[in-house]
């Protein structure tokens, strides 16, 4: 909104200072300025409004150390993220940009599924909470809005230039919008940017035909079936990971804040013509707004863990937990980064495999020995190392390092190839 407001000042009474509003740089920075501040300041007032509501966390004794310890902690602090990315993003985004429309309503969707199931864990005390079919249909319901909006909105494009066209332009600093028109083309595509490989772009009509070695091919005007259910389990895989990783206190918000960075950057420099046109990269047209819808994330995390580091004043709850993945997943596809989900959501990916790999394993052995066996002396996987008995601190902070290293092998994507 303020946006508008400095764009009118600056066209109309042309005031000093105004015309900064122009640059993603100055807004993303203001963004993750106001976030910050919104959860630090905040923060206290909500938990305490939380204690008063006696909206505390339910714990199962499963032998942890200081596990029940966190009995009666305030949860559903997942409001106050999701308050702390809502604001600066309507302050300082450009609103009728389709990616922000997109991302504020994934924001808001995951956050009703995942406020449902901590409203009745909490407030009907039913420790099962939103039944999983339910969560379910949340999930799918995103992904069919997400992948129908990026398939189909005339505003999702990819822009592809002409290179002799472009060789003739001079190499000033010009912005997008001063390339003669005849230099590129904006085209609707399902293209995706495929790590490590030279030729590192693939199309997702071709996927049918990828998987089946040729012998099945299916009709480019069906490709939007086979994009929405990829869109759909992608965003299911990465919400149930960052709901399945915030077991420790400050494990699920720094971690987060890690990758968010990191898609910060490949939005930055996918929405920029330079950078793209320097590293090779899809040029994504309006993509760089998310850049302060993004900056807004990390901040949101970062601020959170001044109450959630260890020992947390308040949880995130599946209010935060279900949303931030969610939101992962979506800036990830908007960014035609999905296929390193991977390595960037390597944390989420583990605690999700060990899970997999220990009820699996467990199965197998009760039918076979009649005895059922662990893998993982308990699971998700940062559970495992408290029942080593190393401390939960340690145990994040050495989760954190992990994912900072993942962040860096997944940017490092953008040149080896």
């Amino acid at each position: 909104m303020l946006y508008y407001l400095f764009d009118y000042l600056d066209k109309n009474f042309d005031l000093p200072g105004t015309g900064v509003f122009q640059y993603i740089s100055f807004r993303a920075g203001m963004a993750i300025l106001l976030s910050l501040l919104i959860t630090i300041t905040f923060g206290k007032k909500l938990i305490n409004l939380l204690r008063k509501k006696q909206v505390g966390e339910e714990v199962r004794d499963l032998g942890l150390e200081g596990q029940l310890q966190k009995k009666g902690t305030p949860t559903m602090g997942g409001l106050m993220i999701l308050g702390a990315i809502i604001i600066p993003t309507l302050l300082f985004a450009r609103l009728e940009n389709i990616y922000i429309i997109l991302i504020l309503i994934a924001t808001v969707w995951m956050g009703i599924v995942g406020f449902l199931d901590d409203y009745i864990k909490t407030f009907r005390k039913n420790k099962e909470g939103l039944a999983g079919k339910f969560k379910v249909v949340g999930q799918v319901g995103l992904g069919l809005i997400v992948g129908l909006t990026l398939y189909f909105h005339g505003d999702v494009v990819v822009r592809d230039f002409d290179e002799e066209v472009m060789q003739s332009i001079s190499s000033a600093d010009n912005p997008a919008d001063d390339i003669p028109y005849t230099a590129y083309e904006d085209t609707k595509t399902t293209r995706t940017t495929i790590p490590f490989v030279k030729n590192h772009e693939a199309d997702y009509k071709n996927f049918v035909s990828f998987i089946t070695f040729g012998l099945i091919d299916l009709p480019e005007q069906y490709t939007w079936i086979i994009y929405v259910l990829i869109v759909t389990f992608i965003i299911t895989a990465v919400s149930n990971g960052a709901n399945i990783t915030d077991g420790l206190d400050g494990l699920a918000a720094g971690t987060s804040a890690v990758i968010g960075f990191t898609l910060a950057i490949f939005a930055y420099v996918s929405g920029n013509l330079r950078f793209s046109e320097y590293l090779d990269i899809m040029y994504i047209p309006q993509l760089g707004e998310l850049v302060v819808y993004t900056t807004a994330f990390i901040g949101a995390c970062i601020g959170f863990l001044w109450y959630n580091s260890y020992p947390a004043q308040v949880f995130m709850g599946d209010t935060g937990s279900l949303s931030i993945g969610g939101i992962i997943a979506v800036l990830a596809l908007a960014v035609r980064k999905e296929l390193l989900i991977p390595v960037m959501c390597g944390i989420f990916l583990i605690e999700n495999l060990s899970v997999i790999l220990q009820v699996s394993y467990f199965k197998y052995t009760k039918k076979k020995y009649g005895e059922g066996r662990r893998i993982f002396k308990m699971s998700p996987l940062h559970h495992h190392y408290q029942k080593l008995n190393i401390p939960e601190a340690k145990i994040v902070t050495r989760f954190w390092l992990v994912g900072i290293m993942l962040a860096i092998l997944t940017l490092v994507t953008l040149k080896i190839r």
